[in-house]
């Protein structure tokens, strides 16, 4: 069954399209407010997102931006009483696969819902590489082999899962809190503390390449820029 999170802070029309897909087969999580959808979408793991773009405590747009920093792939399909071309501009700009103006046919909604998800699921293959390039580094997720110059270097299941998510968002911003809650399982200060000697552990195999560095943000997370 495809899970959705729904973000919608109208709470009759959000209860009516979760009642509405849940009745057509599909999974649909519920948040009222920006920040309650980006916990919910840290939480878990979706096959698609529809936000409403006029949320309270963090707007659409602004929950979309982090959705695409967090190295995921999900498609995404705005929800607004907006109907300004700029607005429809700016959501696709930051990565909207749709954008519905309301009032909208759920009728629609499906169909679209339906249309990316085929669109997704082709192409998903495709899309995850065998191994990854880091410089001068190829990086084997399925081995968990980082290589260089004919020389290999097993890692361990955490240190090949964090590599992989900066490999995936290799020189854009990763959100140290998404890091954190979607490889060890929640943000807590111990857990950081783990995760930060893992960061030193891949910086030191990294550090033969000059190229290569993990490098922190100063109140976002880090950056692998290569």
């Amino acid at each position: 069954m495809p899970k959705l999170l729904l973000v919608e802070d109208d709470p009759n029309l959000g209860m009516l399209l979760q009642e509405y897909l849940s009745s057509k087969g599909y999974d649909t999580d519920l948040a009222t407010d920006g920040n309650q959808g980006w916990q919910r979408f840290v939480d878990n793991a979706y096959d698609l997102c529809l936000f409403d773009v006029m949320l309270p405590k963090k707007d659409g747009f602004s929950l979309a931006k982090e959705v695409r920093m967090s190295g995921r792939d999900v498609p995404i399909i705005f929800l607004t009483a907006k109907s300004m071309k700029e607005d429809t501009i700016q959501g696709f700009r930051i990565g909207a696969d749709d954008y519905m103006t309301k009032p909208f046919s759920m009728e629609e909604l499906l169909l679209r819902i339906q249309a990316i998800l085929r669109r997704y699921h082709k192409t998903d293959e495709m899309q995850q590489p065998a191994t990854y390039q880091i410089g001068s580094f190829s990086f084997d997720f399925a081995h968990q082999l980082l290589t260089r110059n004919g020389t290999d270097v097993k890692l361990t299941s955490k240190e090949s899962a964090l590599l992989k998510l900066f490999a995936q968002n290799k020189n854009q911003p990763l959100s140290r809190s998404f890091a954190l809650k979607l490889i060890w399982g929640d943000d807590s200060y111990f857990n950081a503390r783990s995760m930060d000697v893992y960061i030193t552990k891949l910086r030191k195999y990294l550090k033969d390449d000059e190229s290569v560095q993990i490098v922190n943000l100063h109140g976002e997370g880090f950056k692998l820029m290569a």
